[in-house]
């Protein structure tokens, strides 16, 4: 007798969103897919829900009454509104942390006093809930050269401020605490984190809230310019393999960061369930954490789910039921890389909306090649622009080279007015092929020659 097939409601708007449906509708478990509220890739994949991602009440009114099976938490911001505890309230199964624990993403200050607790690296840092005894304490330094960050969530890849002078920290302290751009609640507790230098990476990993099973390190380019210039964004493109990690990465990242977070989260009383992100960097004094994100990354998933070879469904299922083992996550050998197409002025806070897009069925067309959509929306019939970041082209091949080119093909092909996009994602790296579970490493080609 065939089971009932379910009922998956994903929140969130923008590509992760998109590539998670994408690998939702995958899972021959899966009847009807609904995303809340979704864009214009995501209703082709399922169902658009008129409902704010934030509206906590609205959100479980409509799964109850839809009767929805498993909820998947998108972006953060849901996190931090104890959406999960909502739903669980209210007997409903959801993928992601409780708010007590996703406070390793919406609290800075709570997840640096955690890793302090529990003895995971983390750059030396410092606390304030008082504009004038921050600037005191910088005034106090030998140097400028410091991470500035609201310890709430920040938009946009606004929040962090990397400075290399003392007037560059105290300028981000204003603009924080005293200008208040964040917002009140961001301007009440600021970070000044001792600055690292070194290579980043992204690591992912599920959680049953005891057992922690990797994903793979991804690299992701946040700034808006090629060279890595220009402004944070919410990043412009993401690939993987990630180049020039040492040997067994994976391993120690897994044995020294995640499972230490998770065995420490459950020791307070917060048992971590979901997905956990650690953005790490790699100095001269080893792995360091940077920060936590209690969600999939955005533009990282996009390269995540493109080389997901098992159910991810499944493997959601077996985190919220305690049962998460390492068959649970299957990756391809393959590459992956995701370029992200952006509206002119981004990231400034106004940019044009509502721009016509063409060229995406050619996109589409090319072999190995997809399209997630960020801030899309249809009028009328036609593709149109709605957010800063608009279209990501995600691509796969059996080599990181080969799956650069074919992304940049798809790029091609797509045109709105004033679009602009990273030309050098993954430029100038060499190119790891890996084990990633097992964290092997060996040198492959360089990315940029001939494939």
């Amino acid at each position: 007798m065939q089971s009932k097939k379910l009922k998956v409601l994903v929140l969130g708007y923008g590509a992760r969103e998109h590539a998670l449906a994408w690998k939702i509708a995958q899972s021959p478990r899966v009847g009807r897919i609904f995303v809340a509220p979704g864009n214009a890739g995501t209703a082709e994949i399922g169902s658009n829900v008129p409902i704010s991602d934030e509206d906590v009440p609205g959100l479980v009114a409509f799964a109850q009454q839809n009767k929805i099976d498993l909820t998947v938490v998108g972006t953060n911001d849901p996190l931090a509104f104890g959406v999960v505890d909502a739903f669980q309230a209210a007997g409903l199964a959801i993928f992601g942390p409780r708010q007590a624990a996703a406070r390793l993403e919406y609290s800075k200050a709570f997840a640096k006093g955690f890793m302090q607790r529990h003895n995971i690296a983390t750059p030396a840092f410092a606390t304030f809930h008082n504009y004038n005894e921050a600037l005191a304490y910088l005034d106090a330094l030998p140097h400028g050269r410091v991470v500035v960050k609201v310890s709430g969530l920040g938009k946009m890849g606004l929040g962090v401020t990397v400075c290399d002078t003392k007037a560059q920290a105290q300028a981000a302290l204003h603009t924080y605490m005293v200008d208040k751009l964040l917002g009140e609640t961001a301007a009440q507790t600021v970070i000044i984190e001792e600055r690292l230098s070194g290579p980043e990476i992204s690591m992912f990993a599920l959680s049953d809230g005891k057992t922690a099973v990797p994903f793979f390190p991804v690299r992701d380019h946040k700034r808006i310019f090629d060279g890595d210039n220009g402004p944070n964004t919410g990043g412009m493109g993401a690939f993987a393999p990630a180049p020039d990690l040492p040997p067994n990465f994976v391993a120690q990242v897994m044995a020294n960061i995640i499972q230490p977070t998770i065995d420490g989260m459950a020791a307070e009383g917060n048992p971590y369930v979901g997905v956990l992100f650690a953005g790490l960097m790699l100095t001269e004094r080893g792995t360091q954490v940077l920060e936590f994100n209690c969600r999939f990354g955005n533009p990282e998933t996009l390269v995540l789910m493109a080389l997901l070879e098992s159910d991810l469904v499944e493997a959601m299922q077996a985190c919220i039921e305690g049962r998460l083992t390492p068959d649970h996550v299957a990756i391809s050998d393959g590459a992956a890389a995701a370029v992200m197409l952006a509206s002119p002025s981004y990231p400034a806070e106004t940019f044009p909306i509502g721009l016509p897009i063409s060229g995406t069925q050619l996109a589409r067309a090319l072999p190995s090649v997809n399209l997630f959509h960020h801030g899309t929306a249809c009028e009328n019939g036609r593709l149109i622009t709605s957010r800063g970041r608009v279209i990501a082209v995600t691509a796969t091949a059996h080599n990181l080279p080969c799956a650069l080119k074919r992304a940049y093909h798809g790029v091609e092909q797509i045109h709105f007015a004033g679009a602009q996009y990273r030309r050098d994602i993954g430029g100038g790296v060499r190119l790891l092929q890996k084990s990633p579970i097992l964290g092997w490493y060996e040198p492959g080609v360089r990315v940029g020659t001939a494939v």
